[in-house]
């Protein structure tokens, strides 16, 4: 990959100070997801900034799978997240596991019962969250708060014994019930949980909250610059208490950016899942979901991503990026690397009578008009052809400049050609149209005999590789409430359009991943799982163009 600097932001000011000053001598950073989902867009932007940031600073990335809910989390989340940041172009130092770091966990639990700031709690969680208090008004000490040091001992190694029942009780930190920051007013640190876990098998039945394991893992592998979002920005008063009360060797700082929204797109985890579980999309990698596997089987690049987050920036402040600024970098991207070809995906067929029945000829096209090192290619050309429907009109508008009774336009790469015959259904559809051609027009000939106003596209019928096209739109078209429900009625029913028509010839040789743009359609990608070489099956990945400027 490319190595390029991070764009400049508060983060790696703290960062080049903190070298300069002698504070930091090698920069650690970590990416630290939870393998109870596939990763999504906002992610990318996190993964990018922490091992650009790193590597800008020769120092180190570890990639760590905070997984401390066995109830949430397998395998598959986990291989797939490591899929996702290869793919985007990025290696991790170390790759290590939270639940690598249970054993150390429970013994710094043992350390902050001793010390007499934590305690086992025989509430229920409702009870807790009850007494828990509200901004304005303190919590409420819990009835078991002041048992002592060796009863807390004896209860939390009879629940990791396995002794007690989901919810029976937990291990909560004594800090404050009156604080004014909620977090610190007796947060929990373990509860009892009797569930298989990916990594460590049936050997806990207890686990740390997230909140807890966090900063120990940051310590325990030296984390210099833990960066997260800002809604972690009231929890680091707590991520300090448990670094320092714990006695960790080394001490980790937090810091907090805003999280990436984007327009007319889901992310959160929890409704992804959703939409996947009531299989309103077609997995995690549908070309609609922002997940990067979904982004990867529409067709977007990794570079493409990494341009897009670079560019958006890392700041405190809370906003929204118009989608189309991701569409926009896809576009940059693709529009020197992408052979440029016809296809036709709502056919309408066209008899070109006066041209010699059974004959074929090979007409020159290049394949990018603004890369010429991508050469050129030879397209088939005969008798009946296929143009797009909406390229003909019987009654067209002013301005029409496309195909109608009387109207002569250009074929790209090939002729002039002039609707002299209409052929209609029952219905009064047009169902195919008889042309005549110019041979003295043909494309690159030089002629100059007459200008037509309209170009429109084709594909030979002779020789045309039958293909689906799969068209897109937003899946979310509104904010959704957070109620599950009507979350999902917010789901766009016509996200998905499915066309059947046809492209050149040379594209049955097409393979997964493989990136086109197909004239006045857009730039698609041939998907990788439903394609072949009989059928090949197009994702449109963006149209041509957008009015969004950077």
């Amino acid at each position: 990959m490319e190595t390029k600097t991070s764009s400049s932001n508060f983060i790696k000011s703290i960062v080049t100070e903190d070298i300069a000053s002698g504070k930091v001598k090698e920069v650690i950073t970590r990416f630290p997801p939870e393998p109870n989902g596939y990763l999504h867009i906002g992610h990318a932007k996190s993964i990018c900034l922490n091992f650009e940031l790193a590597a800008e600073f020769k120092g180190r990335t570890n990639l760590r799978f905070d997984d401390t809910n066995p109830v949430k989390e397998d395998i598959e989340y986990v291989e797939s997240i490591k899929e996702d940041v290869k793919w985007l172009g990025f290696e991790w130092d170390g790759l290590f596991f939270a639940s690598n770091y249970f054993g150390e966990m429970y013994d710094r639990a043992l350390i902050l019962i001793r010390k007499g700031l934590a305690y086992v709690d025989d509430q229920t969680a409702d009870q807790i969250r009850e007494t828990r208090g509200t901004l304005t008004a303190p919590g409420q000490e819990s009835p078991y708060r002041n048992r002592s040091v060796e009863e807390n001992l004896e209860l939390f190694q009879s629940m990791k014994q396995g002794n007690i029942p989901d919810g029976g009780k937990v291990l909560r930190a004594k800090i404050d019930m009156a604080s004014p920051n909620v977090n610190l007013r007796d947060p929990i640190l373990y509860r009892v949980v009797h569930a298989h876990h990916h990594n460590t098998g049936d050997e806990w039945c207890i686990y740390p909250m997230y909140a807890f394991a966090h900063p120990l893992e940051d310590a325990i592998e030296g984390v210099t610059h833990s960066i997260c979002t800002l809604e972690f920005e009231d929890q680091r008063p707590f991520y300090d208490w448990v670094v320092r009360e714990c006695e960790m060797k080394w001490t980790p700082h937090q810091y907090e950016f805003a999280r990436l929204n984007v327009t007319n797109t889901v992310m959160s985890k929890r409704k992804l899942k959703q939409l996947v579980d009531e299989k309103a999309v077609d997995g995690w990698d549908d070309p609609r979901m922002p997940t990067i596997s979904g982004l990867r089987r529409k067709g977007y690049t990794p570079e493409a991503i990494r341009t897009f987050c670079r560019e958006i920036g890392v700041t405190k402040s809370y906003g929204i990026v118009d989608e189309r600024m991701l569409e926009h970098f896809i576009r940059e991207d693709l529009k020197l690397k992408a052979l440029r070809t016809m296809a036709v995906l709502q056919p309408l067929k066209v008899v070109i009578t006066n041209y010699p029945e059974g004959q074929t000829e090979w007409l020159e096209a290049e394949n990018n008009s603004e890369n010429p090192e991508m050469g050129n290619r030879q397209i088939p050309f005969s008798r009946e052809i296929y143009i797009e429907r909406d390229d003909f009109m019987d009654n067209p508008p002013p301005k029409y400049f496309r195909l109608f009774p009387g109207n002569e336009v250009r074929l790209k790469h090939a002729y002039f050609i002039k609707c002299e015959k209409v052929i209609h259904d029952d219905n009064g559809n047009a169902i195919e149209l008889h042309c005549t051609y110019d041979i003295e027009t043909k494309s690159g000939s030089g002629f100059t005999g007459r200008k037509v106003k309209g170009t429109i596209h084709w594909v030979d019928a002779s020789h045309a590789v039958p293909a689906q096209f799969r068209l897109y739109e937003p899946l979310i078209t509104e904010e959704a409430d957070d109620d599950g429900k009507s979350f999902l009625e917010h789901v766009n029913p016509n996200s998905l359009e499915v066309l059947e028509g046809f492209v050149e010839p040379g594209m049955k040789e097409t393979a997964g991943g493989d990136k086109f743009q197909f004239f006045r359609h857009g730039y698609f990608n041939v998907d990788p799982k439903d394609s072949t070489p009989e059928h090949p099956v197009f994702n449109r990945i963006v149209s041509l163009k957008s009015s969004f400027v950077i």
